[in-house]
């Protein structure tokens, strides 16, 4: 039985970023793995390409199988009510809803197994340690917030974060930061949270992430602050811009225990961020979003924007022109007046082009789109003082979409020959009639056959990472119509994972900021889950286990669905349809919680779901412990 109403089909493209544009054969023609690319665009910056390793892909698996083992349930009565904080009347946007409306009010501790924490109405810090599921301690008072919550009217939720296995940040919800050292998390004994740093930063925030590192031997904690504010020179959108605030606080020189804050800098950007995190060391962070982000001047608050958004609001006359027949890809470059021909100097290689001007930084540089005879590619000046550059392809009859990978300084002209062959090409997909032909090969396009998984993004997001001392992009990848899905700490000493819906399934993928050459890797898959996740309308949440061992999503009210990893059968069990035998199976599980409160929090570890609702915490034994 498949969850999800169909079985998925795993086509065998695993590159996030597909640069095909026009689909000569179809839509599903762009089949195509190669390895880890990256090209410097205009401003530096590398456009990267996500690899799924094909080790971790299953394209034979047949869908979940609904169990009806039961789930050992427990839970726990709250003294007192989450402090939940509904959005106000002004607070509307789609923004404010995805950013403070749809919170996660519970707080995964990844340094101590089963350790979740949750502030209460009181403004207490509550803590629930779990050892053994049947001696379920009380959640107990760890921290109390100094402030009184309720007397400011336009306080966000509390927020913290655990960037050391020692410290924690926190936010009481209207501005203020706080910087405790709490020792040892998830005992009575050793746990004591004493405040070190506590100051007003303006505006509420939350904690979006934090880490803690050690810098020219001063320990330091850099956290990143959400806000959604109000842009009164946005007359046209919704009328607010989000905020992410990078602070660096570091500790006194000359063994000077206090704390001070030492840099703030602040992007801006026009959506809610997916994922914003700070590596590990401190000196870069990366974004998942929408909409792209810009750093602002720290003195004067006006928008610094980078190169690249430089680039994308400029009109700049093409750097190049270029054109292509089916053997061949010809280049015109208009060449300084000063440029003779012992200036020039171009490197052809299979894959790649280089050309250079004088002792001058590259020209043209970076990954061609498909491969060349580099022994057979030609230059010559013209005439009229343009260089001339003749490309033979190696695969005849291949088009090309563009020339450097991911380079948008060149504007391709198309012959007017070409037209009509590529207009003949794609007419099979714009018939008037739903399907003229039933027996042709390549039948058009139904519209009424899509499924809402199938149905891409109204824009893609972006992955982007910012370099601290530039403030620049140094990383960019389009991520198109890959869906985020969620995050997850694997390892709480990398930065956070993020899993990103590929096709039908969900992969994950841990950055490393130290590997430049391996800058994202793919470490699990979750089978048909981004198909499955697209059906839930009334998700609120997703997770999964860190050992990957399943995967999690809750509505908001409820019911709570379980998917595990595909297992080995201890029965013999046949596949009816094609007459042979099945070897493992993927189970899906369904928990229905005793309560009406709405989901506030949801976390999972490796052995339980732990789930939070206004007066109870639930807790989900998925897997036995070791």
């Amino acid at each position: 039985m498949h969850s999800g109403g169909r079985a998925p089909a795993h086509p065998l493209p695993v590159v996030l970023r597909c640069q095909c544009r026009a689909f000569p054969e179809g839509p599903r023609s762009c089949r195509r793995i190669p390895k880890f690319s990256r090209s410097r665009g205009m401003a530096g910056a590398a456009h990267c390409s996500l690899q799924a390793k094909r080790l971790l892909l299953d394209p034979k698996f047949e869908g979940y199988k609904l169990s009806l083992e039961p789930l050992a349930c427990y839970q726990l009565g709250l003294d007192a009510a989450v402090a939940e904080v509904q959005l106000r009347d002004d607070q509307y946007t789609l923004d404010h809803m995805r950013a403070f409306g749809m919170y996660n009010y519970l707080h995964l501790d990844s340094w101590y197994q089963d350790n979740v924490y949750y502030v209460d109405q009181f403004g207490r810090v509550m803590n629930l340690s779990v050892t053994l599921d049947t001696a379920l301690q009380k959640p107990r008072e760890v921290f109390r917030l100094p402030t009184d919550l309720t007397a400011c009217d336009n306080r966000l939720c509390a927020s913290m974060h655990f960037p050391s296995s020692t410290w924690v940040t926190l936010s009481d919800g209207t501005g203020r930061l706080y910087l405790i050292k709490s020792g040892k998390r998830g005992s009575s004994a050793s746990e004591k949270w004493e405040i070190v740093f506590n100051e007003e930063l303006g505006s509420p925030f939350i904690v979006a992430h934090s880490v803690s590192f050690v810098k020219s031997d001063a320990h330091s904690l850099a956290v990143l602050l959400l806000r959604v504010e109000k842009d009164e020179l946005d007359t046209k959108g919704s009328g607010f811009h989000v905020t992410l605030e990078w602070v660096t606080i570091a500790e006194g020189k000359d063994g000077d225990q206090r704390y001070e804050i030492i840099k703030r800098r602040v992007l801006q950007g026009k959506s809610v961020p997916h994922y914003a995190a700070v590596e590990p060391s401190g000196d870069g962070l990366m974004i998942i979003s929408h909409k792209p982000f810009t750093f602002l001047q720290s003195d004067s608050g006006k928008l610094e924007e980078n190169d690249e958004a430089k680039v994308s609001n400029e009109k700049k006359d093409p750097l190049y022109y270029w054109q292509q027949t089916e053997d061949d890809v010809t280049i015109t470059v208009h060449l300084p007046q000063d440029i003779t021909r012992d200036d020039i100097k171009i490197r052809f290689s299979p894959d790649t082009i280089c050309v250079t001007l004088k002792d001058q930084p590259p020209l043209m540089e970076g990954k061609l789109y498909s491969s060349v005879d580099h022994e057979s590619c030609t230059w010559i000046i013209r005439e009229d003082k343009s260089l001339e550059i003749s490309l033979i392809k190696k695969n005849e009859g291949c088009r090309w979409t563009e020339l450097i990978i991911g380079d948008t300084r060149g504007e391709f002209i198309v012959d007017p020959s070409q037209c009509s062959e590529i207009a003949e090409s794609l007419m099979h997909l714009t018939s008037e009639v739903m399907n003229p032909n039933p027996e042709k090969e390549k039948p058009p396009c139904n519209a009424q056959e899509l499924e809402e998984c199938d149905a891409f993004l109204e824009d893609g997001a972006s992955l982007c990472r910012f370099d601290g001392e530039t403030l620049k992009i140094t990383h960019i990848i389009n991520l198109g119509s890959n869906q985020y899905l969620f995050s997850v700490v694997v390892n709480p000493k990398e930065m956070p994972c993020f899993c990103l819906r590929h096709d039908v399934d969900a992969l994950l993928w841990q950055p490393h900021s130290d590997q430049p050459e391996n800058m994202w890797e793919h470490i699990a898959t979750f089978n048909a889950l981004g198909y499955v996740q697209a059906s839930k309308q009334d998700k609120k949440f997703m997770a999964c286990a860190p050992d990957y061992s399943y995967a999690a999503l809750c509505e908001c009210l409820r019911r709570v669905f379980i998917y595990r990893q595909p297992t080995p059968l201890a029965t013999v069990l046949y596949n009816r349809k094609e007459g042979r035998q099945v070897g493992q199976v993927a189970k899906q599980l369904v928990a229905t919680l005793e309560a009406n409160d709405p989901i506030l929090g949801f976390q999972a570890t490796s052995e339980r779901l732990f789930v939070l609702t206004t007066k109870t915490l639930f807790l989900i034994k998925v897997n036995s412990g070791n």
